[in-house]
């Protein structure tokens, strides 16, 4: 009779009207503040004033790295998980492992 209520979409209203009453629940008891200063609209620097910072953080050199670990530990799944029931499954590995070795080896080139 109440089957309807296993369905995904259905699951995920009915969860989400749950955080909505939570949420509308938990609003009443919430602390708020009456009066507002003067630094409460500024970022908290461990007591420092807070300045611009000159530093302009550069990620070129993080996506190669990111990439050779992604390449690395797919190869090492692949190669893990590949049956060694025949010289033809050995083949694919062999092959892989070939692949893996070129992509990574252009990957330290640059």
């Amino acid at each position: 009779m109440f089957k309807f209520l296993v369905y995904p979409p259905v699951v995920f209203v009915i969860i989400l009207l749950f955080c909505f009453l939570i949420s509308a629940l938990l609003r009443k008891v919430a602390f708020k503040s009456k009066k507002i200063s003067a630094g409460s609209k500024e970022s908290y620097a461990c007591g420092e004033d807070n300045y611009n910072h000159m530093a302009q953080p550069d990620y070129s050199s993080f996506f190669p790295v990111a990439f050779f670990f992604t390449l690395a530990h797919v190869a090492t799944l692949m190669i893990a998980t590949i049956p060694f029931e025949t010289i033809k499954s050995f083949a694919i590995a062999i092959i892989y492992i070939l692949s893996a070795a070129v992509g990574l080896s252009i990957i330290l080139k640059r």
